[in-house]
């Protein structure tokens, strides 16, 4: 089980103290928010992107992909029936994919809740048929360089658009391309009525990448959820992606969480893999 963690929890560290770090508490990879880097991805050169690279490979790390792929982003939304605002939007999503590879990365989680929300006038129909638009336009341009769209599900809470992992493959099967896949997430399948092992296992020949964090906000293990039956789904399965630890409260801090969260992790897949 490959373990990484998305790396805007350490706000305010340099590139090379984080890299430093991650690698010393055992994770292999790096989740890259492209809005630490850039208000735009397209405002990172090339040289800054290989610097970024070698340096993360430097201390054995990969970064792995990238998510909140459209945050902090003005004029850009996937659901829109502005047919302009979908094509920057697609255009965009090009650059990010190709800046994806130029990091080594190989996938791009889409969550962007502010995005993605249905705007007044716009059916359910047409927003699934305009984002399915928006995905077949960028995937064909970096799909050669290896990079995947992996389609987040979130919850009701987040936005009205994409709220669980069916209607995520309702939009997976719309678009109709290999390259795009299912991203699940333990605090967005919490929100819904079926049991996580048996969302992992229905959906495990499409799911492309996984993040783990907990009811809470925090990373595995801080809060209520049990990870021995997710941890069991995932090795029944064969998931041989990326296990990534994504949160969204730091109150606790950035050293804690990422050291109580790999730690946990790495306890219960011993105990199942032991058949505790």
């Amino acid at each position: 089980m490959k373990f990484a963690i998305c790396h805007e929890l350490f706000e305010n560290w340099d590139w090379k103290r984080q890299c430093e770090f991650i690698a010393e508490l055992g994770y292999t990879g790096i989740e890259l928010a492209p809005f630490t880097q850039a208000p735009r991805i397209t405002d990172v050169s090339g040289e800054r992107r290989r610097e970024l690279r070698a340096q993360a490979e430097d201390y054995g790390l990969q970064i792995c992909g990238l998510h909140w792929l459209l945050a902090k982003t003005e004029g850009l939304h996937l659901t829109t029936n502005d047919k302009a605002t979908r094509d920057a939007t697609a255009k965009y999503l090009i650059a990010l994919g190709q800046a994806c590879a130029d990091f080594g990365g190989t996938f791009m989680v889409f969550g962007s809740p502010a995005q993605r929300n249905l705007q007044p006038g716009v059916t359910r129909e047409q927003a699934y048929e305009n984002a399915a638009e928006v995905f077949r336009t960028a995937l064909p341009a970096f799909a050669d360089r290896g990079v995947k769209i992996a389609m987040e599900p979130l919850t009701p809470l987040e936005t009205n658009f994409v709220n669980t992992c069916g209607e995520a493959v309702e939009l997976i099967e719309r678009v109709g391309h290999p390259n795009f896949v299912l991203h699940q997430d333990v605090k967005a399948m919490l929100s819904e009525p079926t049991p996580i092992p048996e969302l992992i296992k229905k959906y495990a020949p499409i799911t492309g990448h996984f993040h783990v964090n907990d009811d809470n906000l925090l990373g595995p293990g801080m809060g209520r959820t049990d990870y021995h039956p997710i941890v069991k789904a995932l090795l029944e399965t064969n998931y041989s992606g990326w296990v990534s630890v994504e949160v969204f409260d730091y109150k606790p801090g950035a050293e804690l969480i990422a050291r109580e969260s790999i730690n946990y992790m790495r306890r219960i897949l011993d105990e199942v893999s032991r058949g505790e």
